[in-house]
């Protein structure tokens, strides 16, 4: 180990998934991903339960994100209206991180690994599950609050899989509105 170095956090998910895209989530051992970070495994283990953390270590400030602003969105917006707020405050949140390019080689991470996959899907169905409970808490029916939720993560989902898989990415917020805008059309 060469001179202390700050932020071995955020060199270490920078060596992770250069690792996991090339070459392979797999094929990546935390002793690979510490040697290019440039740290020891026992750093690693400080900051990453395991190697799987790395592309899942803010999911609950993202769920507690939506959570929020579901909760703090206007008295009298519908069950849809503040699940939306929820996830653009979530779309808010991806596109302030300050590794622009981070949301899209993890996303291409996940997309090339089937138990990543799987994880990802059961966040999603946290947040959807969190967001519901939080509609019931501002009123809405059980089951009306789950519908929303879930169209509202839907909608979300499908608007960043455009933005990680376009070229330029956009702006996460307007692919949402234009989802929930066809959702809202289709029903």
């Amino acid at each position: 180990m060469g001179r202390w170095e700050p932020d071995a956090r955020g060199r270490l998910a920078s060596a992770a998934l250069d690792l996991y895209l090339d070459p392979g989530y797999e094929q990546t051992t935390v002793a690979d991903i510490a040697a290019r970070a440039g740290v020891t495994e026992r750093t690693f283990f400080r900051h990453f339960a395991d190697k799987r953390e790395v592309l899942f270590a803010g999911s609950d400030l993202f769920r507690q994100t939506v959570v929020d602003a579901v909760a703090a969105a206007p008295e009298g917006a519908s069950p849809l209206d503040a699940a939306a707020a929820g996830l653009d405050a979530a779309a808010v949140f991806l596109q302030s991180r300050p590794d622009e390019s981070f949301p899209r080689r993890r996303a291409a991470v996940i997309a090339a690994n089937p138990s990543l996959q799987e994880r990802e899907l059961l966040k999603m169905a946290t947040v959807a599950t969190s967001a519901a409970a939080a509609l019931v808490a501002r009123g809405a029916e059980p089951e009306e609050a789950a519908v929303a939720a879930e169209a509202a993560v839907a909608a979300f989902r499908l608007a960043f899989d455009r933005w990680t898989s376009g070229p330029d990415g956009g702006d996460l917020r307007a692919l949402l509105a234009a989802g929930l805008a066809r959702f809202r059309a289709l029903s």
